[in-house]
């Protein structure tokens, strides 16, 4: 016990919390099962444990950034460092994000064979590229690059977060279209209401999956405007699930009698997050060639 603690640094404390707080995500998650076998009004909207799995993966993210610096500065030792920030990173930024969209979409027991298995795949999708991701990353960690192939894993977290909140509360803002049943017994089955875009969380798991094993060049977060929109995204999609936990509690308490009100705050603030995501992954490969530009430039003078 004593020659393990000495192997650790100060970072790597955060980073066993960071698996922690990944590790708490999974059981909010199973918590919320028997909610989510409500109708969504009635009990699958209203469930605390989503939001607070939610707020553990965004905490974990933000350990994820500080960690970093931290061990630069003060880590004397990284004998651990690696191979713990990989373990980590698999339980909050993939297992977590994974099973979350599995619990929240999977629709219990009403659900076709054909949706369930499908869901199913993209969580395993979204697992599998996430670990491939987090490895390849370790492995080029040696060469130094001022930027980041492929999407990386907290980034894929946030987008998730970001899609799979303004879908789920979209219905009770007033804003689009409500509840549908969806009546295909082939593709989606039937029976019960659910917020009418989930369908889309199946192309947006398997798009993100890809970018994160892709050899598109993105920024890193080291300063600038990218690191200042990283900075206000986090804030924005920190109080978006704060807000819906608050409005949740609230509703359980029975302050709004059967259903929830108060929505459109965190679901544009859910949207604003994801826009800036989507904006990141565009513009992110052009960000990273003007940055080579300049240093091509700089290295010529």
């Amino acid at each position: 016990m004593k020659t393990t603690y000495r192997m650790m640094g100060i970072a790597d404390f955060i980073t066993l919390f960071n698996g922690l707080l990944g590790t708490a995500a999974i059981l909010f998650i199973i918590l919320a099962v028997e909610d989510l076998h409500q109708p969504y009004y009635q009990g699958g909207l209203k469930t605390h444990y989503i939001w607070l799995a939610m707020l553990c993966i965004l905490a974990s993210v933000i350990g994820d950034i500080i960690d970093g610096p931290i061990a630069r500065k003060y880590s004397k030792r990284k004998l651990l460092g690696g191979s713990l920030d990989i373990m980590s990173d698999s339980l909050s930024f993939c297992v977590a994000p994974a099973l979350l969209i599995f619990v929240m979409f999977g629709r219990w027991g009403e659900a076709s064979p054909f949706w369930t298995v499908s869901l199913a795949i993209a969580s395993c999708w979204i697992i599998a590229t996430g670990m491939l991701r987090l490895a390849r990353f370790q492995y080029e960690q040696a060469s130094d690059l001022n930027h980041f192939v492929g999407l990386s894993s907290p980034a894929n977290a946030l987008l998730i977060l970001s899609f799979a909140g303004l879908i789920w509360i979209q219905p009770s803002t007033g804003l689009g279209p409500g509840l549908t049943t969806w009546d295909c017994s082939i593709c989606f089955g039937t029976g019960t209401a659910k917020p009418y875009f989930d369908f889309l969380i199946l192309p947006i798991m398997f798009i993100s999956g890809g970018l994160m094993i892709s050899d598109k060049p993105l920024s890193k977060l080291k300063g600038g405007i990218v690191m200042k929109l990283s900075i206000i995204q986090l804030l924005a999609i920190l109080v978006g699930i704060v807000y819906s936990l608050i409005q949740t509690t609230n509703s359980d308490n029975g302050q709004h009698g059967s259903g929830m009100t108060g929505l459109e705050i965190p679901f544009i603030l859910f949207t604003f997050s994801a826009a800036l995501v989507l904006a990141y992954i565009i513009v992110g490969e052009r960000v990273v060639t003007n940055s080579s530009d300049e240093m091509t430039i700089i290295s010529e003078e």
